[in-house]
C-alpha cells in the first residue's frame, strides 16, 4: 500500500536525518516551530538522497495533516498550514499546483510579505546540517517573531479561539485533502463527520410508533401550507386566451406551425394568484445530552426522526445533534431515517461549541440566501458561556434566527441574541420547535 510504504520512508527520513534535539528549556512554541520545519527538511534531505522515495512521500501528506490543522484564520495556523504545505513543495514533495487553493487561504491571512519572509526560514531549514540544533533552534525564533510572538511572554501553543467558527483556511485544507482522497469536497466533509460524529453502538435504534408518523405527516402538512401561506398578484405565461398577447412569443408560436413542429411558445400572459418563492429552510436542533437533561433524552430522540421525515416532503434540510462530552450526529441533514435513534443523556456539556460549529459545517448557518435557525434544548448550564455565547451572537448577526428551549424546572443561563422559552414538559419542545418552523416560513 502506497500509503503506509510512505510512512515508513517518512520515518526512515527522521531516523537518518534528525540527529538534532531540543536543547532543554527551550519554550513549547519554540519547540513546536521546529517539528514543523523537520518536516519538509527531514522529506528534502530524503529525496535528496533517495530521489526514488518523493513518489512515496507524496502518499504520507495527507495522513500526516488533517482538518483540524486549520481550525481558525489566525496567523499561527495559517503560518502552521504553511509549514506543512507550502514548505513541501519547495521541497519537492508535492506540486504548487496541488495547493494552490491552500496558498490563496494562506496568503489572504498572513500577507504576501509574512509568508515570503516564513518561507526564507524553511528554505533555510532544508539546507541545515542534520545536527544542527542551534540553527533549528534560531530559524523557530525569527519565525515567532514575523508572528509577533515573544516566546518569553507567550511561552506556549497558541490555540484556537473556541468562539470563532472555521474559515478560510480549513475550507482549503479540505477541498485539498478531498481532491487527494479522489472525492468531492462535500464527499470527503460528509465522510469525516460520519467517522468524527456517529452515535454510539450503545445507543439503540427502534421503529417509530404510530404516534409519531401521525406527528410527522402532520408536521409535513403544516410546513407545507406554510410555504403555500398567503398568495401573491403573479403573472405566468400561457399557450391559449385569455391574457395579454405576446407578441413576440406569437410570432414564434406561428413559426413552429408553419414548420410543422409542435408549438411551445405560449403567445398569451394572464394575472394569477400564486405562492410567493420561499427560501429553503434549514433547521438545526441541538440537545444537550448531559445527565440533568435526561427526562428530554426520549422526546428528542422522536423530534429527531419527526422533524426528517417531514422535511423531506417540503425539500428542507434539517440536522439533529446531541453533545455532551463530544457532539455526536443524530440525524444528518438530507436523510430520511426510517427508524428512531434512542439518544442516552448522560456526563457532562463541554462540547456545545463544537455542536454549534458542527450544526454549521453541515446546514451553512451562517450563508444567506436560506431560511435558518437553529434550536436549542438545553439549561444553559454550560461551563464555557462566553464562548458560547459569541457563537450563538455570531449566528443572530449573520441571519440565523436562535430558538432556545430550556426546562422551566432546571436552574441555568439564558443566553441573548436567542428566543428563550421556558418548557413545562418535554414532549411539548417537538411542539415548539415545530411552530417556530412553520411561523418561520409563513414569514419568509
Amino acid at each position: 500500500m502506497p500509503t503506509a510504504y510512505g510512512l515508513l520512508v517518512h520515518e526512515a527520513a527522521h531516523a537518518a536525518h534528525s540527529r538534532w534535539r531540543t536543547p532543554p528549556g527551550t519554550p513549547p512554541i519554540v519547540a513546536a516551530v521546529t517539528e514543523v520545519l523537520e518536516e519538509s527538511r527531514i522529506e528534502y534531505r530524503q529525496r535528496t538522497r533517495r530521489r526514488g522515495d518523493r513518489r512515496w512521500l507524496r502518499h504520507t501528506v495527507t495522513t500526516l495533516i488533517s482538518a483540524d490543522d486549520a481550525p481558525a484564520d489566525d496567523p499561527w495556523h495559517a503560518a502552521h498550514l504553511a509549514g506543512l504545505l507550502l514548505a513541501r513543495v519547495d521541497a519537492r514533495i508535492i506540486t504548487a499546483k496541488d495547493i494552490k487553493g491552500v496558498r490563496t487561504a494562506v496568503t489572504t491571512v498572513l500577507g504576501r510579505k509574512r509568508l515570503l519572509q516564513l518561507r526564507d526560514l524553511w528554505r533555510q531549514a532544508h539546507s541545515t546540517d542534520d545536527t544542527d540544533a542551534d540553527t533549528m533552534i534560531d530559524l523557530a525564533w525569527r519565525w515567532c517573531r514575523i508572528l509577533d510572538i515573544d516566546p518569553h511572554r507567550r511561552p506556549h501553543v497558541p490555540t484556537a479561539d473556541p468562539a470563532v467558527f472555521t474559515g478560510l483556511l480549513a475550507q482549503a485544507l479540505t477541498d485539498y485533502l478531498a481532491h487527494t482522497a479522489g472525492l468531492t469536497p462535500a464527499e470527503y466533509r460528509d465522510q469525516q463527520i460520519t467517522a468524527r460524529h456517529s452515535p454510539p453502538a450503545t445507543w439503540s435504534r427502534r421503529d417509530p410508533t404510530d404516534a409519531e408518523r401521525a406527528a410527522a405527516r402532520t408536521l409535513a402538512a403544516r410546513l407545507a401550507r406554510a410555504r403555500t401561506h398567503q398568495p401573491e398578484p403573479d403573472t405566468r405565461p400561457s399557450p391559449v386566451p385569455p391574457g395579454r398577447l405576446r407578441t413576440r412569443h406569437a410570432i414564434t408560436a406561428q413559426a413552429q406551425i408553419a414548420a410543422g413542429a409542435i408549438p411551445t411558445a405560449t403567445p398569451w400572459q394572464r394575472s394569477t394568484q400564486s405562492p410567493p418563492p420561499k427560501p429553503t429552510l434549514h433547521l438545526g436542533v441541538i440537545v444537550d445530552a448531559s445527565y440533568s437533561m435526561h427526562p428530554y433524552a426520549a422526546p428528542m430522540s422522536s423530534a429527531g426522526w419527526i422533524l426528517a421525515y417531514a422535511a423531506r416532503s417540503i425539500d428542507a434540510v434539517t440536522a439533529t445533534i446531541a453533545f455532551g462530552s463530544s457532539p455526536t450526529l443524530l440525524v444528518a441533514p438530507r436523510q430520511r431515517p426510517t427508524q428512531v435513534l434512542e439518544l442516552h443523556a448522560y456526563g457532562g456539556s463541554s462540547a456545545f461549541t463544537d455542536a454549534v460549529k458542527l450544526a454549521d459545517e453541515v446546514l451553512h448557518l451562517r450563508q444567506p440566501g436560506r431560511l435558518r435557525m437553529l434550536a436549542v434544548v438545553s439549561d444553559g448550564d454550560l461551563p464555557d458561556i462566553d464562548p458560547a455565547q459569541r457563537l450563538v451572537t455570531t449566528l443572530h448577526r449573520a441571519g440565523c434566527a436562535v430558538l432556545w428551549l430550556r426546562p422551566a424546572d432546571l436552574d441555568g443561563h439564558t443566553f441573548t441574541d436567542t428566543t428563550t422559552l421556558l418548557v413545562a414538559d418535554p414532549v411539548q419542545a417537538i411542539g415548539h420547535i415545530a411552530d417556530a418552523a412553520v411561523t418561520a416560513l409563513e414569514r419568509a
